[in-house]
């Protein structure tokens, strides 16, 4: 699933909305996010500096529940469902 993050969307909520569409679940039945990483780091990672402006462009990638999630400059969020094992 491909996913456009909103602009005053924390990048955090997109990853819990996604991996709940993927996974077809309710967001609160999935594990806590902040067991896998710092969702506050996460969010000023690719949120807005300060002064409000844009900050650089990056790449994250990481597994959550069961997908893996890579986040495209804050903007594009790209959601696999991991084969069960």
């Amino acid at each position: 699933m491909e996913y456009d993050i909103g602009r005053d969307e924390p990048v955090s909520m997109a990853v819990i909305r996604v991996v709940s569409v993927t996974e077809g679940q309710e967001p609160q039945s999935l594990p806590p996010l902040a067991n896998v990483l710092d969702t506050d780091a996460l969010n000023a990672l690719f949120g807005p500096r300060g002064d409000g402006t844009a900050r650089p462009g990056g790449r994250l990638s990481f597994v959550y529940s069961n997908c893996r999630l890579t986040i495209d400059n804050g903007e594009y969020l790209t959601c696999q469902l991991l084969e069960d094992q």
